[in-house]
C-alpha cells in the first residue's frame, strides 16, 4: 500500500513505538507508524503496518488500534490484506471485495468483559457495508477494472495453507484465505464503525496448478496492484458520505 500512502497529504506521522500500549509490527514490509492526513478530500488515519495474531500478540493487542480509532471519532474503516485464492475462478492479482468472512481464529477479540462500545452479542450481518461494496463496483465499472467478490477466511497462521486446507475452506464457503482482518472487523463492528474490505489475491491455492506461496512473491503481487488499489480507495473516499 506504499503508493496509496504516498498520495496522503500527511500532517503527522507517529511511530508505533512512541504510542503507549501499541504493539510493534515484526513483519517485513510493515513499517509501523500511524499517518494522519487527507486523502480523497477526507480526513483520514492510516496504519502503515499492522499486527497479527501469529506474531504472538493477543487478540486484544491485535485489535487495540481499532479501539484507538473509535476513541478518535473514526466511523469508517477500510481494511486490506494479501490472501490466497480458494475460488478457482479467481486470478493472481485480482482485487476481491470482501462481502463476508469466516472466523477461523482460535479466539474472538470480544471474549472477556464486554467493553461498552457495543452490545455483549453484536450482530455480524452485513459486517462489510453493502453500500460501499456497490460504490466500489460502480467505480470499477467506470474504469473498466476487474473486481471479484467473495468471503474471506481468517486463519491464525503463520504457515501457509495446505492444498487440502484450501479445499476444506472452500467447501465451508471461503473464496480467499489470509491471516488477518477478521479480528479487526469484529471489533470495528462492535464499535459501530462501518467497514469496507479488499483482499489482494496473491497466489492460488485451489486450482489445477496450485502455487507455492512465498512472502517475497506475496509482496511482489501486492506491489503490482497498488495503482488499481490506490485509484479505487481514493475515488471511494471522494464519493463516500461520512
Amino acid at each position: 500500500m506504499g503508493t496509496l500512502a504516498e498520495q496522503i497529504e500527511t500532517s503527522l506521522e507517529i511511530p508505533y513505538k512512541d504510542i503507549p500500549n501499541f504493539p510493534v509490527s515484526t513483519v517485513e514490509g510493515h513499517d509501523g507508524k500511524l499517518i494522519f492526513g487527507r486523502l480523497g478530500g477526507k480526513e483520514i488515519l492510516a496504519m502503515k503496518g499492522r499486527f497479527h495474531y501469529y506474531e504472538g500478540y493477543s487478540m486484544k493487542e491485535v485489535t487495540f488500534p481499532v479501539r484507538v480509532m473509535y476513541e478518535l471519532g473514526i466511523n469508517v474503516l477500510f481494511v486490506s490484506n494479501a490472501a490466497g485464492g480458494a475460488n478457482a475462478s479467481f486470478r493472481v492479482g485480482d482485487l476481491m471485495i470482501i462481502t463476508d468472512h469466516i472466523n477461523g481464529f482460535p479466539d474472538n477479540p470480544l471474549r472477556g468483559a464486554n467493553i461498552p462500545t457495543g452490545p455483549r452479542f453484536p450482530d455480524m450481518h452485513d459486517a462489510y457495508n453493502p453500500e460501499y461494496v456497490a460504490l466500489a463496483d460502480s467505480i470499477a465499472e467506470e474504469h473498466n477494472m476487474r473486481l471479484v467478490h467473495g468471503t474471506y477466511y481468517g486463519t491464525q497462521g503463520p504457515s501457509y495453507e495446505t492444498p487440502a486446507e484450501y479445499k476444506a475452506f472452500h467447501l465451508l464457503g471461503a473464496d480467499a484465505v489470509g491471516m488477518s482482518t477478521v479480528p479487526e472487523v469484529i471489533v470495528a463492528r462492535h464499535c459501530g464503525i462501518k467497514v469496507f474490505g479488499v483482499s489482494v489475491i496473491t497466489n492460488m491455492g485451489i486450482s489445477d496448478e496450485a502455487e507455492i506461496a512465498t512472502h517475497e512473491e506475496v509482496q511482489e503481487v501486492g506491489n503490482s496492484v497498488q495503482p488499481r488499489m490506490t485509484l479505487l480507495i481514493t475515488q471511494m473516499l471522494e464519493k463516500i458520505e461520512l
